[in-house]
């Protein structure tokens, strides 16, 4: 992810990084609430692992975008490789990105769950995800069905503009350097999503954990 400023920052801001403590973790729950958007409030990533298979239908389709919390907490490989749902990141990694990208955008642009994780959460309940290519910025406004966050409670700012500094200064130098590790290129912060209100109540569940979970 470029930087908004155009800035590569080397190191991530070790500020964002601090859990938030009990009482705005709460905060932040009653507001995601009143924007529309339902909020969970659970200790471990282990236990938000269990909501979310809770909250997946056996044999739904789902696509879980690229996310260094699922991955950590063993969501990614519960819907990818389980063989419970209809996945749609392998399914989709199948197409031939020289004779099929049309088919693969169309493919992967409106499935009935998506499970993945944002940046920040402010204390007003408002959800800031930014993306290279912008693939899950679609489906998160409105192309998914039903959307499930798992966010950790350190990713919890004041505001908007805290969260844009978080994205900067904390999630994109980890990014990158996780991109150039995996694929050989960086990352940018190329197009960011402000979710400040969802449309249709319960379209959104954002599972807060009390523990450091993800970038």
């Amino acid at each position: 992810m470029e930087t908004l400023s155009n800035t590569r920052v080397l190191s991530p801001n070790p500020y964002f990084s601090q859990v938030a403590s009990e009482a705005r973790i709460n905060k932040a729950a009653e507001a995601l609430k009143a924007n529309g958007i339902e909020a969970i409030v659970v200790q471990t990533g282990e236990e938000a692992r269990a909501k979310v298979r809770e909250l997946l239908p056996e044999g739904a389709e789902v696509y879980n975008t690229t996310s260094r919390t699922l991955d950590t907490i063993g969501l990614a490989s519960d819907i990818e490789e389980s063989g419970t749902y209809q996945a749609v990141r392998p399914r989709l990694w199948q197409f031939d990105r020289t004779t099929q990208a049309n088919e693969a955008r169309k493919f992967g642009a409106a499935p009935d769950y998506v499970v993945g994780s944002v940046h920040a959460i402010t204390e007003q309940g408002q959800a800031i995800i930014a993306s290279m290519s912008g693939s899950q910025i679609a489906i998160y406004a409105s192309g998914g069905g039903t959307v499930i966050w798992v966010v950790g409670a350190q990713k919890i700012v004041r505001d908007l503009e805290e969260g844009l500094r978080r994205i900067e200064e904390y999630s994109y130098p980890l990014e990158d350097a996780r991109a150039r590790e995996a694929y050989g290129i960086g990352s940018g912060i190329n197009k960011v999503l402000i979710v400040n209100r969802e449309f249709s109540p319960g379209r959104i569940t954002a599972i807060l954990v009390k523990e450091n979970l993800g970038f």
